[in-house]
């Protein structure tokens, strides 16, 4: 199976150069939050997994809307934050 995968996904096939813990709360750690909590590192991740293009997001704070864990449910977020200060620190922030 992986001899056959497309130069695109094998050249999509990135992985972090580092990791660190979120310490304060910002957008973008709400929506790392989001992905970690069904199961995948992050944006880059999720879209190599399950072959997306763009994830749902609010359109009102850009916050991720849906996600599809990898065993196919879907976890739905609400439009306000979810991640809340006692969690910022368990965020894992990754470097390309």
């Amino acid at each position: 199976k992986k001899s056959e995968v497309s130069g695109a996904v094998a050249k999509a096939d990135i992985k972090p150069k580092s990791m660190h813990r979120a310490k304060i709360w910002s957008d973008d750690v709400e929506n790392l939050y989001r992905f970690q909590q069904a199961g995948y590192r992050d944006e880059v991740e999720y879209k190599q997994v399950k072959q997306v293009d763009v994830v749902e997001c609010w359109p009102e704070t850009g916050f991720i809307k849906k996600l599809q864990r990898r065993d196919n449910t879907f976890y739905y977020y609400n439009k306000q934050r979810e991640c809340e200060d006692k969690d910022v620190p368990k965020v894992k922030v990754y470097v390309y």
